[in-house]
C-alpha cells in the first residue's frame, strides 16, 4: 500500500510538472488540454466523461477559492490558469453553453454598425509598456493597468515608477484586473465572431480570391484562440469547406482547404466527427494522390482525423477501410518523396491492418507486404493461414515475388509446412509460387525447407495432395539450377543417389497421380542433366530406363512427352533396350511424337533419341524409313530452332551412312542437300559442323555414281557432247551423284575454314578430303586451289589442334601429288611442314606425315613443271 501511495504521489507530481511547463510555454491548444485531462482522470481514477470532469473542475475551483482566502496568491494564480486550460478540453466543454455564448456575440456584432472585420481596441485595453492589447492585465496601486509579464520585467529591472504616469509606486503589489480582462476577452471574441462570419461570406461568394482570404482568416482566429474551433463549427463552415476539398479544381485552394480543416479539427474530437459526417473521409482519400502539395496536406489531415487523443478513433478507421481506394492510395504514398507523408501513411496503414486480415490482404495486393509478413511470422494460427491463402490465390509479378522473399515470407511458410494438413497444403502451395524467383530458392534452402520437402515426397503416410505439392517444389528448385539448391539448412549437399532412386520408385507405382508423376519426371530430368555421372550409375543400378519406357504409352500427353525427354537423356549413355522396346509394336506411337508443325520440345527429344540409338540397329532404321520419318526430320530442319536443327542433323547421320547409297539417295531426293548447304551459311557452330559432315558422307560416293558421257548418232550428225563435271569427269548433278560442286557447297565449306572453329574445321576438312579421293587428287587439287582452300588448309598447320593438323596433312599429301600445285605452294608450305616434321619426338605420327608431304614437295621441285592456272 505504501508503494502504491508513493507511485500515485509521483504520478501527481509529474502531472503538476507538465501543467507548470505547459503554462510556462503558454500552451493553450485543445489537444494539450485533452491529453492533460486524460492523464489526470487516469491518475485520480475517474472516467473521461463530462459529468465527472466538471466535478473535478469544480473541486479545483474550490481549491482556488481557498487559496485566495488564505492569501496564497501564487497558488491561486496557478490554479486559475490550470482551470482555464483544462476547461478547453472536449470533455469539459458544455456545448450548449458555448453555442449560447456565440449567439450572444453574434447578436452583439449584428448590433455593431460596422462593415469591417475588426473592431479597434479601447485605449484602456493597451499596455502602457508594450503598447499592445493585454492578455493578463494587473492593476498597480496607482490604478494603472499593465500586462502582468511586462510590469514584472519592469519592476525586476529596478524601476519603481508608474510606466504610464511616472508616479513613484508606494506599493508593488500586482492585483489581477478581472473586469478589464473580461472586457478584453469580450472584445477579442467580438472580433473573432466578425472574422468567422466574414470568412463564411467569402466562402459562399464563389470567388477564388475571396476563398483564399477566408482560409487565412480562419487559420488566424484558430491560431489566436483554439476555442474558435467550436464557433467555426457552429457557424457551419465545416459543411462548407469539406465539399470544396472534392469539388475545387484549383490546386492551391484545395490544399488551403485541407490545411484549414486540419487546423479546425486538431485536438478537437467533435469537429473530427463533423468532418466525417460531412463526407470528409472520401474526399480526403482522393486528395492523397493529387500532387505533392495536396497529398502532403491530405495525409496530415487524415492522420489527425483518425486520432482521438492518445488513441485512435476506431469508427473513423472503420470508415476509412470501407473506402475502396484508401489502402491503395496510402501504399502509393509509401513510395513518394516526402518522408513525413511516407511515415504518416505507414502508421495509418499499420493501424488499418492491425488484426484485420482483409486490410492486410488489401495492402499486400497493392504491393505493401510488411503486415502480411509480420502476421505470417507472429500472428495467430487463423491469421497465418489467411495470409498463406492470400499468397496462394493472388497473382504476383516477378518483382513482387522477389520482394516477398526478401521481406521474410519464406521461413514462416517453411515452419507452417510442418503443421496440420491444411497448414501444410497452404504453406507448400505458397512456397511453390514463391520459387518462381531464383533468389527465393536459396532462402528456402537456408530455412531448411529442402529436406522437409523431400521427406514429404517419400513418406508412405503423406496424403497425395502433399506429395504433389512437394514434388512441384522439388521440380522448381531443380529447374535451371539442377542440384545447386538440393542442400540442407547448413548448405551441405543432400545425397542424390537415394533421391534419384526414390523418384524412380514413385514412377513405378501404378497408382501414382499425374499431378505427382509430372513434377517427378521434370525433377529427374533436371537432376540428371546436372549430375550425369551419378545419375547414369543410379539409373543403371535401378534399371531406370525400363521403368520410364512404359510411360511413353501413358494416357496423359504431358507424361508421355516428359518420359520421352528423360529417355532421350538416358539414351546418350544407356541406349540398350530402347530400340527393342520401340520395335515391339510401339514405333508408330514413337513416330507420333515427331509429327506436327511447331517443332516442339517433344519433337526435338524424339529426333535426339533417333540420333542416340545405335546405328547398328538396322531394323529400327528401316522401320523409321517406312514410317516416313525422313520427311518429318527435313521439315523440322526447315522450321526448327537452332537447337532443333542441331538435333535433327544428328539424327540424319542414321540415314546418310556412306555404305548405304540407296538410303542416301532417298534423303537427297527428299531435298536434304540444299538444306544442308543453307545451314553451312547460317547455322550454329554445331549445326555447321554436322552439316559439313553429312555433306562429306554424301560426297564420298559421288565418284562411284558419276556416269561417263555416252556419244550417240553417226559422226556427222552427233549432238553436242553433254557437259561433264570438272571434278568427276562425267555427268554429275546434285541429286543423282551428290556432287558437292553441283550443290554449290564448296564456297560455303571454304568459308568455314576462315572461322577457325575446331568442330567446323575438322568436319570441313573431312568433306574437302572427298574431293581428292579415289584418283581425283589432280582434278581435286586444282579445284581446291581455284576455290582458295589450300592456303586456308596450310593455315590450319599453324593454329589447329593435333587432330586438325593431321586431317589437313591427309589432304595436302594428296593435293601436292599434282606437280603444278606443289610448285605453286612450295614456299608457303615448307615452313609449317618443316616445323611439324621436326616434332617427331612429341607426336611421331604427325611428324612423319608432315615429313612425307614435305618430301613430295621436294621431289617435284627438282624437276620442271607447267605453271598452275
Amino acid at each position: 500500500m505504501q508503494k502504491a501511495e508513493f507511485e500515485a504521489s509521483q504520478a501527481q507530481l509529474r502531472i503538476v510538472e507538465k501543467l507548470d511547463q505547459g503554462l510556462h510555454e503558454r500552451k493553450r491548444d485543445q489537444s494539450f488540454a485533452n491529453n492533460m485531462l486524460e492523464e489526470i482522470a487516469r491518475t485520480v481514477g475517474v472516467p473521461v466523461e463530462p459529468s465527472e470532469i466538471n466535478e473535478e473542475l469544480s473541486s479545483l475551483k474550490r481549491e482556488k477559492e481557498e487559496a485566495a482566502a488564505h492569501k496564497e496568491r501564487a497558488e491561486e494564480i496557478f490554479l486559475e490558469q490550470v482551470i482555464e486550460l483544462l476547461s478547453r478540453a472536449d470533455a469539459a466543454i458544455d456545448q450548449e453553453e458555448i453555442e449560447q455564448q456565440y449567439r450572444l456575440r453574434v447578436q452583439s456584432v449584428e448590433n455593431y454598425a460596422t462593415q469591417d472585420v475588426h473592431i479597434p481596441p479601447l485605449k484602456s485595453f493597451m499596455c502602457p509598456i508594450t503598447g499592445k492589447v493585454m492578455v493578463d492585465p494587473v492593476s498597480l496601486c496607482t490604478g494603472t493597468a499593465c500586462e502582468r509579464t511586462a510590469i514584472e520585467d519592469w519592476l525586476e529591472s529596478g524601476r519603481t515608477t508608474d510606466p504610464d504616469t511616472g508616479q513613484v509606486l508606494e506599493d508593488f503589489t500586482l492585483r489581477s484586473n478581472i473586469g478589464l480582462r473580461q472586457s478584453i476577452e469580450e472584445w477579442r471574441e467580438l472580433n473573432y465572431c466578425l472574422k468567422i462570419r466574414s470568412a463564411k461570406g467569402k466562402l459562399q461568394s464563389g470567388n477564388d480570391s475571396l476563398f483564399v482570404d477566408a482560409f487565412d482568416l480562419l487559420q488566424e482566429v484558430i491560431h489566436e484562440n483554439p476555442m474558435n474551433k467550436d464557433w467555426i463549427a457552429i457557424e457551419g463552415l465545416i459543411d462548407i469547406i469539406v465539399p470544396m476539398v472534392g469539388s475545387s479544381h484549383n490546386k492551391d485552394l484545395k490544399r488551403q482547404a485541407l490545411v484549414t480543416l486540419t487546423a479546425i479539427i486538431e485536438g478537437h474530437s467533435r469537429n473530427k466527427n463533423r468532418v466525417v459526417e460531412a463526407g470528409g473521409v472520401d474526399r480526403i482519400v482522393v486528395c492523397l494522390v493529387r500532387g505533392s502539395g495536396i497529398s502532403k496536406a491530405a495525409i496530415k489531415l487524415l492522420f489527425e482525423l483518425l486520432q482521438d487523443g492518445s488513441t485512435w478513433k476506431e469508427s473513423t478507421c472503420t470508415k476509412l477501410k470501407q473506402q475502396s481506394s484508401a489502402i491503395f492510395f496510402l501504399v502509393t504514398l509509401l513510395h513518394g518523396t516526402d518522408r513525413e507523408s511516407e511515415e504518416k501513411a505507414e502508421v495509418i496503414l499499420s493501424k488499418l491492418c492491425d488484426d484485420d486480415d482483409d486490410a492486410i490482404s488489401a495492402a499486400a495486393a497493392c504491393g505493401w507486404y510488411k503486415p502480411l509478413i509480420d502476421h505470417l511470422c507472429h500472428g495467430p494460427e487463423r491469421s497465418r493461414m489467411a495470409m498463406a491463402r492470400f499468397l496462394v490465390e493472388t497473382e504476383f509479378i516477378d518483382q513482387n515475388i522477389k520482394l516477398l522473399g526478401e521481406g521474410g515470407a519464406i521461413p514462416p511458410l517453411v515452419k507452417m509446412a510442418s503443421g496440420n494438413l491444411e497448414s501444410k497444403d497452404l504453406a507448400l502451395s505458397a512456397l511453390a509460387k514463391l520459387l518462381s524467383c531464383r533468389d527465393n530458392k536459396r532462402i528456402v534452402a537456408s530455412a531448411g525447407g529442402v529436406p522437409l520437402v523431400i521427406e514429404h515426397i517419400f513418406s508412405s503416410h503423406a496424403p497425395t495432395i502433399i506429395v504433389a505439392k512437394c514434388s512441384e517444389i522439388l521440380e522448381r528448385l531443380s529447374s535451371d539450377d539442377g542440384i545447386e539448391f538440393l542442400v540442407d539448412a547448413n548448405g551441405t549437399r543432400l545425397e542424390l543417389g537415394p533421391i534419384i532412386t526414390n523418384l524412380m520408385a514413385i514412377l513405378q507405382k501404378s497408382n501414382s497421380s499425374p499431378t505427382i508423376r509430372k513434377p517427378v519426371l521434370r525433377s529427374l530430368l533436371n537432376i540428371c542433366k546436372s549430375e550425369e555421372i551419378l545419375a547414369e550409375k543410379t539409373v543403371a543400378a535401378t534399371n531406370g530406363v525400363s521403368l520410364v519406357l512404359p510411360l511413353l504409352e501413358d494416357p496423359d500427353q504431358d507424361i508421355r512427352e516428359l518420359a520421352l525427354k528423360l529417355i532421350h537423356h538416358f539414351s546418350q549413355n544407356e541406349p540398350d533396350g530402347i530400340a527393342d522396346f520401340l520395335l515391339d509394336s510401339r514405333l508408330e506411337t514413337f513416330v507420333g511424337f515427331l509429327e506436327g508443325d511447331t517443332c516442339s520440345d517433344a519433337q526435338v527429344a524424339a529426333a535426339g533419341l533417333i540420333a542416340c540409338l545405335p546405328k547398328s540397329e538396322v531394323a529400327l532404321t528401316n522401320s523409321l524409313i517406312k514410317l516416313d520419318v525422313i520427311p518429318i526430320l527435313l521439315n523440322m530442319l526447315r522450321i526448327g530452332t537452332a537447337e532443333a536443327k542441331e538435333t535433327v542433323l544428328g539424327a540424319l547421320f542414321r540415314f546418310t551412312d556412306p555404305s548405304n547409297i540407296e538410303m542416301q539417295q532417298l534423303v537427297v531426293n527428299l531435298g536434304a542437300y540444299p538444306l544442308l548447304v543453307s545451314i553451312l551459311q547460317s547455322g550454329s557452330t554445331t549445326a555447321k559442323a554436322r552439316a559439313a559432315a553429312l555433306i562429306g558422307n554424301l560426297s564420298s560416293n559421288s565418284s562411284r555414281l558419276t556416269a561417263a558421257p555416252v556419244r550417240t548418232g553417226c559422226w556427222c550428225f552427233r549432238a553436242s557432247p553433254p557437259s561433264v563435271c570438272e571434278l568427276h569427269g562425267g555427268i554429275c548433278d546434285m541429286t543423282s551423284t551428290f556432287c558437292l560442286l553441283k550443290a554449290k557447297a564448296l564456297p560455303c565449306l571454304v568459308n568455314l575454314l576462315q572461322e577457325h572453329q575446331d568442330a567446323t574445321t575438322y568436319e570441313t576438312l573431312q568433306a574437302l578430303g572427298t574431293l581428292v579421293q579415289d584418283g581425283l587428287s589432280y582434278r581435286g587439287a586444282k579445284i581446291l586451289h581455284q576455290a582458295g582452300a589450300i592456303d586456308l588448309i596450310l593455315g590450319v598447320l599453324n593454329w589447329g589442334s593435333v587432330a586438325l593438323k593431321e586431317a589437313a596433312l591427309v589432304i595436302l599429301e594428296k593435293v601436292f601429288q599434282a606437280r603444278e600445285v606443289s610448285d605453286y605452294y612450295c614456299t608457303a608450305a615448307k615452313i609449317p611442314l618443316i616445323g611439324l616434321s621436326t616434332q617427331r619426338s612429341e607426336n611421331g605420327e604427325l611428324g612423319r606425315r608432315a615429313a612425307r608431304v614435305l618430301a613430295e614437295i621436294e621431289r617435284y621441285s627438282k624437276s620442271s613443271s607447267m605453271p598452275l592456272t
